[in-house]
């Protein structure tokens, strides 16, 4: 028996590939599968080094997960009976100054010379094709690979495909402790009941530290990273914009009228509550891009805290139990790597040895 502790997007995934690999595996989830973190995020499916310095490692795992992402989603809504939405829609990077000239500039550059297809724009030729985009917009540069997820769609979908595959779901109970015995994994305590099993995989996010018992190299590997984020109510038959805008915030339009924007990044520990200086900062940003987005109705506000690994990069592998695996650590990229992760991960507790597309990430001594 396999237990999987977390059932957000990389639980689910690795669950669900364990499961169809035939392994006996049970997920335990604290509360409601995909309610923490993934249910804020915006659903953004596109590799993209935006600078020099972003980490190499982390950019080959964002491209070789979204190579993978379209045989993933069809073979995800081919199981459920409520496909969700995948599609690719392409994206604008905005400049609206000359020092998002010169960092969108080298982007475009870095991603040209690697064989990305890209179009530089004036912000006449925005305009022609967003016509309601800013005219502060000084250029953009688009690229049809971004493709776009609803995620909540998605979640549900991942929740069908592994109790199909004869997984077993536990929601609403949380794990109070990992039991070992030496440095050989017995099970986990639950309230009032242990699961014995020798083989516990670890993604819980950042709720990691609540969990008595876990090895000192995973001490405080995980912090959270507070996102707030809006839906709004464009036309469905005239959207204020047809594709993806990523400028100082990011608008990603749904094919129902939904537009999403967001995001704000805090360091605020647990607090999950919207704030005003959150929907000001959303606001006033996607305003400098999108003018009479001021005038669309509010549908939603969510809060999400993004499990963060150290420098923002994912954290994944083996720990110095025997038994015990890992994969955390997301930030803002979660939806986007998993796949890659779900199926690097399953390799990694089926046959014992990393894949070298996670080596990386792998978990530090301490």
């Amino acid at each position: 028996m396999i237990t999987i502790v977390g059932g957000g997007i990389f639980g689910l995934s690795i669950g669900w590939y364990l499961a169809r690999a035939g392994r006996s595996v049970t997920l335990l989830e604290r509360g409601k599968v995909g309610q923490g973190t993934t249910q804020a995020s915006a659903g953004m499916v596109m590799p993209w080094k935006i600078s020099a310095s972003f980490n190499a490692d982390l950019f080959e795992l964002q491209r070789a997960s979204c190579d993978r992402w379209s045989d993933f989603a069809a073979e995800l809504n081919a199981k459920s009976d409520k496909p969700f939405e995948f599609r690719a829609i392409g994206r604008y990077f905005l400049m609206l100054d000359k020092k998002a000239l010169k960092r969108v500039g080298k982007q475009y550059e870095f991603h040209r010379q690697i064989g990305f297809s890209l179009d530089w724009l004036s912000g006449d030729e925005l305009r022609e094709r967003e016509p309601h985009a800013s005219p502060e917009i000084q250029a953009a540069v688009f690229s049809p690979l971004s493709c776009q997820v609803d995620n909540q769609g998605l979640i549900e979908a991942l929740r069908q495909a592994f109790l199909g595959a004869g997984g077993i779901l536990r929601e609403e109970t949380s794990v109070l402790e990992l039991l070992t015995n030496g440095n050989q994994v017995q099970g986990v305590r639950l309230e009032g009941e242990t699961v014995p099993t020798k083989t516990v995989i670890l993604t819980t996010g950042v709720w990691l530290d609540q969990l008595a018992g876990v090895p000192s190299m995973l001490h405080n590997i995980i912090q959270p990273i507070k996102g707030q984020i809006l839906t709004l109510q464009m036309s469905e038959t005239e959207p204020l914009i047809k594709r993806q805008m990523i400028g100082p915030i990011y608008l990603v339009p749904r094919h129902n009228g939904r537009l999403i924007v967001g995001t704000t990044i805090e360091e605020a520990g647990f607090n999950i509550q919207p704030t005003a200086g959150g929907m000001y900062h959303i606001l006033r940003k996607a305003q400098l891009i999108l003018p009479s987005i001021i005038d669309l109705p509010i549908l939603e506000i969510r809060v999400g805290l993004r499990p963060t690994g150290p420098n923002r990069l994912p954290v994944m592998g083996k720990t110095d139990v025997d038994g015990l695996f890992f994969a955390s650590g997301g930030h803002s990229h979660g939806v986007l790597l998993s796949p890659i992760v779900a199926e690097a991960m399953t390799e990694l507790v089926m046959t014992g040895t990393p894949p070298p597309i996670i080596s990386p990430f792998a978990i530090k001594e301490k």
